[in-house]
């Protein structure tokens, strides 16, 4: 495995495979931990770069620290980023995956690359709709001002997630889920940011999809069937376009849901 750097992003590259994959992970992972089963089901179909995404394992900066709501990545930004990744590794053709936020990312690409990607895996995708929560706390000052202030005084927040998960208001998947993702101040840090500076990442799916169609991109989504994070409703609007066998409902919960496409994938590569 080799490291290296791409303007402010740290990547891993795995696997050994004629094909190329550029890998986006989910919040609070890395690309290494969160593609590992990609490479081992995969490396010899593909070789894998595995980003670390912004905010996230290297690639965080001392720019990013305090909260700070200033570093917005644009899709202008991530175009010029992939670019330069594409040239410096003399890369002409690749597929895409992007797992939960990571797929706000995988859309990006292939809103800016669909004449270069074959094909693109969406795994539990951000980016298909938009939770009210996410558009709440990220877009408006005062929401913003208020999740900065939970994020750095944790015990209220988690003391009202416990209440809302005890009546039954938030599931108990989803309330441990958020303790893992939030429990130092990096990773709230690390939430928080991702969550202001990434808001600018948002699609007209319909649009992009005949886009990404007429360039003869092969897309597949992927949920899982007991995740509580990503249900059905959320991949809606891309669902109902995509053909039959091109979404698929696996038996997995979240966390689980790279490992198991991983194993699908090779089975039809």
């Amino acid at each position: 495995m080799n490291n290296s750097n791409i303007k402010s992003l740290h990547y891993h590259k795995l696997g050994h495979g004629p094909k190329i994959l550029l890998a986006f992970h989910g919040i609070g992972q890395d690309g290494l931990s969160c593609f590992k089963s990609f490479s081992e089901n995969l490396g010899d179909h593909y070789t894998i770069y595995a980003f670390d995404l912004y905010f996230h394992g290297k690639s965080v900066e001392k720019s990013a620290i305090d909260f700070s709501d200033k570093e917005i990545i644009t899709k202008k930004i991530w175009t010029r980023t992939i670019q330069e990744f594409l040239r410096k590794e003399n890369i002409s053709r690749f597929d895409v995956a992007g797992f939960s936020m990571g797929g706000r990312f995988a859309l990006a690409a292939a809103e800016s690359f669909s004449s270069r990607i074959d094909k693109a895996f969406l795994i539990a995708p951000d980016g298909v709709s938009e939770h009210p929560l996410y558009t709440l706390a990220s877009r408006f000052a005062p929401a913003r001002n208020l999740f900065r202030w939970c994020m750095k005084n944790p015990d209220t927040f988690f003391k009202t997630a416990n209440v809302f998960q005890k009546v039954g208001l938030v599931h108990s998947s989803l309330y441990r889920f958020t303790q893992h993702v939030l429990n130092t101040p990096e990773k709230r840090q690390s939430v928080y940011n991702s969550w202001v500076s990434f808001r600018k990442l948002h699609f007209d799916i319909p649009d992009l999809y005949q886009k990404i169609k007429s360039n003869g991109v092969d897309l597949y989504l992927f949920i899982g069937k007991y995740d509580k994070l990503l249900k059905a409703d959320g991949v809606k609007k891309l669902a109902d376009i995509l053909p039959a066998d091109r979404y698929l409902i696996l038996q997995s919960g979240h966390s689980q849901l790279v490992e198991k496409v991983a194993v699908f994938l090779k089975n039809i590569l």
